[in-house]
């Protein structure tokens, strides 16, 4: 299969050609490790190569999924695949070979398609920007000056470049959405324990969830057909579907009620592009039938993210202490970057009664956030404050953790509300900057309502279709 021929096809696209017996499982993975081997040495997406297993898979019996034969990248970070590293983007945290693999990863596989390795990202997934010691920095493929967002940057990057056409991702406060507008995509943050969390982590309080970032959005919605079930023993169960989310993105969604804001937990004001990318969005939606309105959440953030910063200090810093129990020993100088260094120590400060406590006001604040759904099908706002910044000004590896806070504080914070409450919300690529990087618009839906989600989606990339921007790299 010709280079460029190849990532011209989304996931289901690949698998029809091979369905239909145009292109067999091995060619479509040689056109994929091709375009690894050619790209990856520019933007550090891929971390672990798995080519020998994936052309054993391929040449052989593969499960007749809606996948079939597709090649597909695993984050490095909370799923397992049996013989494989994990290293959580940590250099004291490390796992020579996983016994076996998780439940979503068994999913993937009885979806058809083909593992071809693991995607960077940075330490434990603590902050939204892949780059760690451990991995080093995974770059924009539309400018590789910046960022791929995080934790899922590695996963974003290797499908904006056309590497694989999806990736596995996971969301704790932002993870596939960011990335996925860093780097033009689609990313589907879905409802708490729709598809199964990974046996190696506890969800992260159940604020994180395991989905995909990918150019269309048919194969989101494919993908979470194929693996979006119950898994016994998960603390939580999403409500059950009523069909197919892949039946969904073609249908209408009818007359919804959208609100919008552009509102920063800062209280500052987002850059004038910013706030006109949104208003254009809201004016497109306006012109679909939608009725669209200017309204915030309604929620105290300063009160939401004092009680998510004990919260998520606490359960870092129990990520860590269980590596500590497991190896028998403390973590030596340089072991940890100074983002973990810093959680695992402020994590120990952290009382039971306070941890517990800002899990409860959390939850208490969750229910003003859901509240206000009652008279709005959809929120729409803009997932970051800016486009991707520089990776040298956005580094979690500076020496003053502070600084790195307020600049990504500055950047980010749209995104955390929808893991508190444990609704679906999605970023789609709408919109490109001056300087061409990508704008991600996010819409956030009522709990566990990912059809209205998939239905609106389609209809925006039909109207505004992004399918034919590709970063320079792409060629």
């Amino acid at each position: 299969m010709a280079f460029a021929e190849y990532a011209d096809y989304d996931g289901l696209g690949l698998a029809e050609l091979m369905a239909r017996g145009e292109v067999s499982p091995a060619e479509v993975l040689e056109a994929a490790i091709e375009r690894i081997e050619r790209h990856d040495g520019k933007l550090n997406a891929v971390v672990y190569k798995a080519y020998d297993e994936a052309r054993a898979a391929a040449s052989g019996d593969l499960p007749d999924g809606p996948f079939r034969g597709v090649p597909f990248l695993i984050k490095d970070l909370g799923a397992r695949v049996e013989g494989w590293p994990r290293t959580s983007g940590s250099r004291f945290a490390q796992v020579a070979a996983d016994p076996d693999d998780s439940e979503l990863v068994r999913r993937y596989r009885a979806a058809g398609v083909v593992l071809a390795g693991k995607t960077n990202t940075p330490e434990f997934g603590i902050p939204g920007v892949t780059i760690s010691e451990r991995l080093g920095v995974c770059r924009n493929p539309w400018n590789p000056e910046h960022i791929s967002g995080g934790s899922s940057g590695g996963a974003a990057a290797a499908v904006a470049a056309g590497m694989v056409p999806l990736a596995h991702a996971s969301d704790g406060l932002g993870s596939i959405r960011i990335p996925a507008a860093c780097c033009g995509l689609v990313g589907m943050k879905i409802t708490r324990d729709r598809t199964p969390i990974c046996e190696v982590s506890d969800g992260a309080l159940g604020f994180s969830v395991h989905h995909v970032v990918s150019r269309t959005v048919r194969d989101s919605a494919a993908m979470l057909d194929a693996t979006g079930y119950a898994q016994i023993g998960d603390p939580f169960q999403a409500p059950a579907k009523d069909g197919p989310y892949l039946a969904e993105v073609g249908r209408s969604p009818g007359r919804l009620r959208i609100a919008w804001s552009t509102e920063t937990p800062s209280g500052k004001p987002i850059p004038e592009e910013m706030q006109a990318a949104v208003e254009r969005t809201a004016e497109a939606l306006r012109h679909l039938g939608h009725e669209v309105f200017e309204r915030g959440l309604g929620v105290d953030y300063r009160a939401l993210y004092r009680a998510q910063g004990l919260a998520s200090a606490a359960n870092a810093s129990a990520n860590v202490s269980r590596w500590v129990e497991a190896l028998g020993r403390e973590p030596a100088e340089g072991e940890l970057g100074p983002l973990a260094r810093r959680a695992y120590e402020a994590g120990k400060r952290i009382s039971g009664n306070q941890a517990f406590w800002g899990f409860q006001e959390l939850r208490l604040l969750n229910r003003q956030i859901l509240a206000a759904f009652e008279d709005f099908d959809v929120f729409l706002s803009p997932v970051m404050s800016t486009p991707a910044p520089r990776a040298d000004w956005l580094d979690p590896l500076m020496a003053d953790t502070r600084e790195f806070d307020r600049r990504q504080a500055a950047t980010y914070g749209t995104t955390p509300p929808a893991n508190f409450t444990g609704q679906p919300s999605v970023s789609l690529p709408l919109w490109m900057s001056k300087d061409g990087l990508p704008i991600g618009m996010m819409f956030t839906g009522r709990f566990a309502d990912e059809a209205t989600l998939y239905r609106l989606a389609g209809q925006l990339e039909t109207e505004l279709p992004w399918k034919d921007r590709k970063p320079p790299i792409w060629n």
